[in-house]
């Protein structure tokens, strides 16, 4: 008689680490085929229209480190996040945070140099979005509410509380539109390249990558996350502090994500919008897990992302085929990277009785 188990698999070398991910997009992109040729569209026309919208020209190569931008700062968020197994899927509500408080710094401070108001933006926007993140970090602490539920419903408190603040004291003076004022010239991010919309939250963005791998691999931090990650309660037993680790994480996780909430306003639109993000922070939890939970993995797993965004677009006018393929795409490479870190940690082992 023959039965199968699943059993633990043995680390696997960390060249496979690197070559998983990118087999799972691979992966992805063949099977992008199929809604490609539903939509009736040219397989090889489409995908080189996808990626010559995205990678073709300065103009578009640009707009895809401006889209990276922020998603680098939500996956970088998650993925830290989920290190120590704090399970934040509120990097949408983060993002949300750290754009409010950006724009009302923004608006309110006149006849600052831009030297000093645009440290103090970035310093209370990740302020603020460490703050939102910590809620559902000390809820999970102190009460064991399950971090899913309360990171995600986090979020729409949020948005309903920007949704005031439009209608109400942040709203545009003499305007209908749920949109605010335009923040001063001090509190924009300056362009570093010209003719383009590459801006200081893209350096930003890569500065945040190292400061995250030095904080993993450098830092007691580091090692006491990942082994509140690995066990808590042998992490516990072990002296470390798992709720004050926890806490922090969540500070740090939601101050990253609320980073990209700074880097949407004084970077791109110069006003708080309703729909200022078109889902960034959920997108950050597809990239964290593209990227296996790795800042440089992150890295390239939203600059991955952003050219399925960017290229779509171009792709969808010279093809037909709808923009909304990308978030098919996107879903696709989250489903195929769950699979492959499943068949990573776990084996099929066949027993004869």
């Amino acid at each position: 008689m023959i039965s199968f188990r699943i059993v633990k698999r043995a680390p696997l070398p960390n060249w496979a680490k690197v070559v998983i991910p990118i087999i799972a997009i691979l992966v992805t992109l063949i099977l992008s085929a199929i809604p490609i040729l539903i939509a009736r569209g040219n397989l090889w026309k489409s995908y080189y229209y996808l990626f010559y919208g995205a990678l073709g020209t300065r103009f578009n190569l640009l707009e895809t480190f401006v889209k990276a931008s922020p998603l680098t700062f939500t996956g970088l968020a998650v993925a830290f996040a989920f290190r120590a197994k704090f399970w934040n899927i509120g990097a949408e509500g983060q993002l949300l945070a750290g754009a409010i408080v950006a724009t009302w710094i923004g608006i309110s401070f006149n006849g600052f140099s831009p030297f000093v108001l645009i440290p103090i933006i970035l310093i209370a926007g990740f302020i603020a979005g460490g703050i939102w993140a910590s809620i559902p970090a000390l809820l999970k602490t102190k009460l064991r509410a399950d971090d899913v539920v309360t990171t995600l419903l986090l979020n729409y408190v949020m948005i309903h509380f920007m949704g005031t603040l439009l209608f109400g004291p942040l709203q545009q003076p003499g305007s209908s539109w749920p949109r605010s004022p335009e923040i001063v010239e001090a509190a924009k991010y300056p362009i570093l390249l010209a003719r383009s919309r590459f801006h200081l939250g893209i350096p930003l963005a890569l500065l945040a990558v190292i400061a995250v791998w030095f904080i993993n691999k450098k830092t007691v931090l580091g090692y006491q996350t990942k082994a509140v990650g690995v066990n808590i309660r042998a992490a516990h037993f072990g002296g470390i502090n798992t709720t004050s680790v926890i806490v922090k994480t969540a500070l740090i996780s939601g101050g990253l994500a609320g980073l990209a909430g700074v880097g949407e306003v004084c970077g791109i639109q110069y006003h708080l919008l309703m729909d200022l993000s078109p889902g960034y922070g959920y997108s950050g939890i597809v990239i964290a897990m593209l990227g296996n939970l790795h800042p440089v993995g992150v890295f390239f797993a939203a600059l991955f992302f952003s050219v399925i965004i960017v290229g779509a677009q171009s792709m969808s006018r010279m093809t037909g085929v709808p923009t909304y393929i990308a978030e098919v795409i996107q879903g696709l490479a989250l489903i195929v990277m769950l699979i492959a870190i499943l068949f990573t940690e776990f084996k099929i082992k066949v027993v004869r009785k």
